[in-house]
C-alpha cells in the first residue's frame, strides 16, 4: 500500500499537461476542487468525473497507476460512509434494535465517497504533471504580491516543495524499514490493533532518524551553496504563459460554466 500513494511522485511527460505554466495548473486545481466540494447531484458527480478521466487521458498518465493511488483512501472512504450511513436520519429502508440505516444516509455516503475519491485523483494529477521545482516557482510567483504584508512567499513555496519532494523519499524508505524488520521476525499482520500499532514502533523509530539525517543533510547542502532563502535569488526558467495555457483555462471556464447551468438551473 505504500507504494500506492501518487502525491508527491512526477512522470515525465510531453502532454499538454506537462507544458502547462505550473501558476495556470495550481489556480485550476483549486477550481477544480471547489467545483467537486460544490457538486450535489450525481448528474454533477457524472460530469465532473468524465472531466477527470478525460483530463487524465490528455495527460497521458496511465489509468492503472492513477486508480492505484486510491489504494490508501480506501478505508477513509469507507469509514466516512459506514458513519454517514449510520448517522444521518431520514427515509428508514433498514432497521435493527441500534442500527438505522436511511435513504439519506446512503445518498450522503455515495456522494461523499466520490468527493473523496475525485479530490485525491485532482490533487495526484498536479504533482503527477509538474516537477518540484516548477512546482516551488508556481506556486512563488502566486504569493508574490503577499511580499507587501510580510508574507515569506519564497520560504512558503521552497518547504511545500520540499514536503511534496520527501513523500516519495520516506514512503520508499519505509517499506525498505518493515522488509527489514520482516526479516528480522517482525510480524505487522497479526492481532488486534493495539498490537498491530505496537508492532509499528520499530518500524517509526529508524524511520525519524532518517528523516532528521536527511533533513540535517539537505540543510547542509543548502548551507553550502549558500543559500539565503529569496534574497538575491534569481529563477533559471522564467515562468511564461502559453497558448496551452490559454486552451486550459478556457476549456476551465467552460467546463465551470456548463457544470454551475446543470446544477443550478436544470
Amino acid at each position: 500500500m505504500i507504494k500506492d500513494i501518487t502525491i508527491g511522485q512526477y512522470i515525465p511527460g510531453n502532454s499538454p499537461l506537462h507544458r502547462a505554466d505550473p501558476r495556470v495548473k495550481i489556480i485550476m486545481t483549486i477550481v477544480y476542487m471547489v467545483l467537486v466540494f460544490l457538486v450535489t447531484s450525481f448528474y454533477g458527480f457524472a460530469m465532473v468525473s468524465l472531466f477527470t478521466l478525460l483530463v487524465i487521458a490528455i495527460s497521458n498518465i496511465p489509468f492503472k497507476f492513477t486508480f492505484k493511488g486510491l489504494k490508501p483512501v480506501i478505508f477513509i472512504v469507507v469509514f466516512t460512509a459506514i458513519i454517514n450511513i449510520l448517522t444521518i436520519r431520514g427515509t428508514i429502508i433498514f432497521e435493527y434494535k441500534f442500527i438505522h440505516i436511511s435513504q439519506e444516509g446512503i445518498i450522503t455516503a455515495a456522494k461523499m465517497a466520490i468527493r473523496l475519491i475525485l479530490l485525491v485523483m485532482g490533487a495526484s494529477l498536479l504533482t503527477l504533471t509538474t516537477t518540484p521545482i516548477a512546482l516551488t516557482d508556481g506556486i512563488e510567483s502566486l504569493l508574490k504580491p503577499l511580499r507587501k504584508i510580510g508574507v515569506p512567499s519564497h520560504e512558503i513555496a521552497m518547504m511545500m516543495s520540499i514536503a511534496l519532494r520527501f513523500i516519495p523519499t520516506l514512503l520508499d524508505e519505509t517499506d525498505k524499514i518493515i522488509k527489514a524488520q520482516a526479516a528480522r521476525g517482525a510480524d505487522f499482520d497479526t492481532g488486534g490493533i493495539m498490537q498491530k500499532a505496537k508492532s509499528f514502533i520499530p518500524v517509526l523509530v529508524p524511520l525519524f532518524i532518517s528523516a532528521f539525517r536527511r533533513a540535517e543533510e539537505l540543510a547542509t547542502a543548502m548551507e553550502a551553496r549558500c543559500y539565503r532563502g529569496s534574497e538575491g535569488r534569481t529563477i533559471m526558467k522564467q515562468l511564461k504563459l502559453g497558448m496551452t495555457d490559454l486552451y486550459i483555462v478556457i476549456i476551465m471556464a467552460l467546463f465551470t460554466a456548463a457544470l454551475i447551468y446543470l446544477q443550478w438551473f436544470i
